[in-house]
């Protein structure tokens, strides 16, 4: 005898199914007749009832992205970002990250990184306790507690201010820099390595402190990279297959 209530979860579920996938025709037929106002409202009505679909967001950003509606294409990134990161889909979450922040430099996505970060190395949760951060008694720009901020937060606001100067992490085991020139990441420093393989060691180190001292001179370039968001994302793609291999 079939269970009235697993008949009924089930008849939902090919319900909501159902409205995804009519509301992806729509959207298509909508794009056919170049009514793509009309496409976008299509699937953010579909999203209300249907907030986790990743077929109706990717659709969404698409057509968002291709009318030049960049604030909300790089919305829908960063919630695709979320979704992937649940399924552990970390690359796709790496690219629809990346995507946001090149759709629109104002987003700060350094909260999706962080997440990545954690999802893909439990192992370097920080251990809560109930000592206060200690710092030593000089001018800095800028300084926290790494269980509280993370090191990306503080690297969007350096970015951003775009500041010369070092970011010093503290952490339990080990202490790292990272240079900045005009607010880009150009050195980093981990115990004996430097350069790229420094920054390596840096990303690892998640609880402890950190606080950046602002200079008037610049650094020489021992990392290139495109932009700090893609050094960060390599950066956590390449300890993650070393990790898995």
């Amino acid at each position: 005898m079939v269970n009235s209530q697993s008949m009924s979860l089930t008849d939902s579920q090919t319900e909501h199914v159902s409205e995804v996938e009519a509301a992806l025709l729509d959207a298509e037929l909508f794009m056919k007749y170049q009514a793509a106002d009309r496409a976008i409202k299509r699937l953010r009505a579909a999203l209300q009832i249907n907030s986790r679909s990743i077929k109706l967001r990717e659709r969404l950003r698409e057509i968002c992205a291709s009318q030049k509606q960049t604030e909300e294409a790089a919305r829908q990134c960063l919630a695709l970002a979320s979704l992937y990161i649940e399924r552990e889909d970390f690359d796709t979450a790496h690219d629809r990250l990346l995507e946001a922040k090149q759709l629109d430099e104002r987003i700060n996505i350094a909260g999706g990184l962080e997440a990545i970060r954690r999802a893909r190395r439990p192992d370097l949760k920080p251990v809560a306790t109930a000592t206060e951060p200690q710092f030593e008694r000089k001018y800095f720009t800028l300084a926290g507690d790494l269980s509280a901020i993370s090191v990306f937060d503080a690297m969007q606001v350096i970015e951003n201010a775009r500041l010369n100067g070092v970011l010093t992490l503290s952490g339990e085991k080990h202490q790292g820099q990272v240079m900045f020139s005009d607010g880009r990441i150009v050195d980093a420093t981990c115990g004996s390595k430097s350069g790229e393989q420094g920054f390596e060691g840096v990303v690892e180190i998640t609880s402890g402190t950190f606080e950046f001292q602002k200079t008037a001179d610049q650094y020489p370039v021992r990392i290139q990279a495109l932009s700090n968001t893609n050094l960060i994302l390599d950066t956590l793609r390449m300890l993650d297959e070393r990790k898995s291999s």
